[in-house]
């Protein structure tokens, strides 16, 4: 797995010899919460460096990414609106590292049912749901009452005052009645593409993962 830099409480210089030392090991360089100020800087303290800022996703990262691997499954990264987009994408960029195919299918929240139940079949052809949500974070609950594919709940901290930056939602998805919905923490699209990975690497024997190498079956 590709270990994150955590980014939102780290210096640009911070980052910026972190990634040189990742780049010379030939690892993948992922940056999380980085804020494009912060990204400019680190991009102008290594002016050579194959890095790029995914703006969306807040997160800088090295490229190219790899090609999605045949037959390592498709995760659908699911969010109710424009207000989860970075949490969203920072779970599909983690994946795209990973070389796991991924898909964004946004502007499905529970406030519009008719939207999401328009878009069942599409998900259905997933192997496994990210599903981010905030205010009371019921989309997750949702999914996993439609489709049975594992399906793993991320908070996200948008909503009005009594949702407390992400706590409502996060509780909600806690006391789910869906049996067998997976939770991260608020605002943890890494955690969740991460969760994502293992449970599609546990498809084959730790035998075979092993032959296949470092990077599984």
């Amino acid at each position: 797995m590709v270990e994150a830099i955590w980014g939102e409480h780290k210096s640009a210089d911070q980052i910026a010899r972190i990634s040189a030392a990742l780049l010379a090991s030939n690892e993948v360089v992922l940056a999380t919460r980085v804020s494009a100020e912060k990204a400019a800087a680190v991009l102008t303290l290594l002016p050579a460096a194959p890095l790029r800022y995914h703006a969306e996703a807040a997160c800088l990262c090295s490229g190219p990414l790899p090609a999605p691997q045949n037959g390592a499954g498709t995760v659908a990264v699911v969010a109710g609106g424009s207000s989860d987009l970075r949490v969203a994408s920072e779970a599909a960029l983690a994946l795209a590292c990973h070389g796991i195919a991924q898909e964004l299918v946004l502007d499905v929240g529970v406030a519009g049912l008719h939207r999401l139940l328009e878009r069942l079949d599409q998900l259905r052809s997933a192997d496994v749901l990210i599903a981010c949500a905030g205010m009371e974070g019921a989309l997750p609950t949702v999914l996993a009452g439609l489709l049975p594919q594992p399906v793993i709940g991320v908070p996200v901290s948008v909503g009005y005052g009594v949702s407390a930056g992400g706590q409502a939602a996060l509780h909600g998805m806690l006391a789910s009645c869906a049996p067998g919905l997976a939770v991260v923490n608020i605002d943890n699209g890494y955690g969740a593409a991460m969760a994502a990975l293992r449970i599609m690497q546990g498809g084959s024997s730790p035998s075979a993962r092993s032959a296949a190498g470092p990077q599984g079956a």
